[in-house]
């Protein structure tokens, strides 16, 4: 199979589909790969690389779009790249499509065939392709959320773990799943005051007993978030739906009612955000403020340790790229049910149900061949 990957375009976006060394697992199987020139750069592998790897450089996108039958990618697509996707191809990315009805819309029209990321599962309901994006983007959350606490950015000027006779700061985390139980850890480990609200009683039993009095449990209802949120120096939201828009836990009002300078990132913004304030941003322009509250709200945070993330990414996905490139996508869909449920798009259809309920379009079942 012809396998394409090209250079992610989204704002500050360096990560990239496939490595060399995933690029010569597939080549050594028969398969001609297809890679951008400058693909690599931004994770600091050249050209040379990927040709020494057996892969063939291109000079562009439209080289990649034109040639290849599988379309390997991180981000999801951006406007001029929908435009480059024709029927019979295969995308194999991240797509959100719940909180993006333009993307889901030109996708649709393209007739391609895209399988997300985000809502391939696995025997123990896991989301594999999404857990170690979820990691990065917990252990960042609290990076970035510190530096948001800094006076010179509009924040309260607290330091997280405080000092000796000063109190730390308190750090409210929403979601304890993948994401949310790395920013606690993450928090924890600056010394921070940590208060994770979930609304699995099973979920807050396992993190009590992994993390003992180090980290307060809370379950999930609308009185205890208020309570939380508004006492808190940083808002951590990381609560998910998969494939479903992020419900909103924190209003308006709550955002009012904290105190100024406190901060919020909201790791779920990808589905939507689950702040009523929220709005997405890029690394060009991350935060902004409402009612004196900082908000971090970037879309591609792990694309910022594009390193790190690559190969964690690429570590879960290969195994996948390799099933729909040796046995083409309806036959790896048919081998293995968990990898069919990452089909969001075929031919102009939505096979994505929660995604068709969060954008009101009409939901096909896919049913194989």
């Amino acid at each position: 199979m012809k396998v394409g990957v090209p250079t992610e375009i989204k704002n500050h976006e360096y990560r990239v589909g496939l490595v060399p060394a995933s690029v010569r697992e597939l080549a050594e199987s028969g398969h001609e790969l297809i890679v951008q020139s400058g693909a690599g750069a931004g994770i600091g592998y050249h050209d040379e690389q990927y040709r020494a790897a057996g892969a063939t450089i291109v000079a562009d996108a439209d080289a990649v779009f034109s040639r290849a039958e599988l379309i390997v990618k991180v981000k999801e697509p951006q406007a001029v790249e929908c435009t480059k996707l024709q029927p019979g191809q295969v995308l194999f990315t991240y797509l959100h499509l719940a909180a993006d009805l333009e993307q889901t819309k030109a996708l649709m029209k393209s007739g391609t065939t895209a399988i997300a990321y985000e809502t391939v599962t696995s025997d123990d309901h896991s989301l594999p392709l999404l857990t170690p994006m979820s990691e990065v983007a917990g252990r960042m959350s609290i990076q970035v959320g510190a530096h948001c606490l800094q006076k010179a950015v509009g924040g309260r000027g607290v330091l997280l773990g405080g000092v000796p006779g000063v109190a730390p700061g308190k750090v409210v985390i929403l979601g304890g799943g993948v994401a949310g139980s790395h920013a606690a850890e993450m928090a924890m480990g600056l010394k921070a005051h940590v208060v994770v609200i979930d609304r699995s009683s099973k979920r807050l039993r396992e993190l009590s007993a992994l993390y003992g009095n180090r980290l307060k449990t809370v379950y999930s209802t609308t009185e205890a978030i208020e309570r939380e949120v508004t006492s808190a120096d940083l808002v951590v939201g990381s609560v998910l739906l998969p494939g479903a828009a992020a419900p909103k836990l924190v209003t308006r009002e709550m955002v009012a009612a904290m105190k100024k300078g406190s901060a919020m990132v909201d790791i779920s913004i990808d589905q939507g955000g689950c702040f009523e304030t929220s709005r997405p941003t890029s690394h060009d322009d991350p935060i902004f403020e409402v009612d004196g509250v900082v908000h971090y709200c970037v879309t591609n945070m792990p694309g910022a340790v594009a390193h790190t993330s690559t190969y964690a990414l690429n570590n879960a996905t290969l195994p996948f790229v390799k099933a729909l490139a040796n046995k083409g996508w309806e036959q790896a869909l048919a081998d293995d049910p968990h990898l069919a449920n990452g089909l969001n798009i075929h031919a102009g259809q939505l096979m994505q149900k929660p995604v068709a309920d969060a954008l009101g379009l009409e939901y096909t079942a896919y049913v194989g061949g």
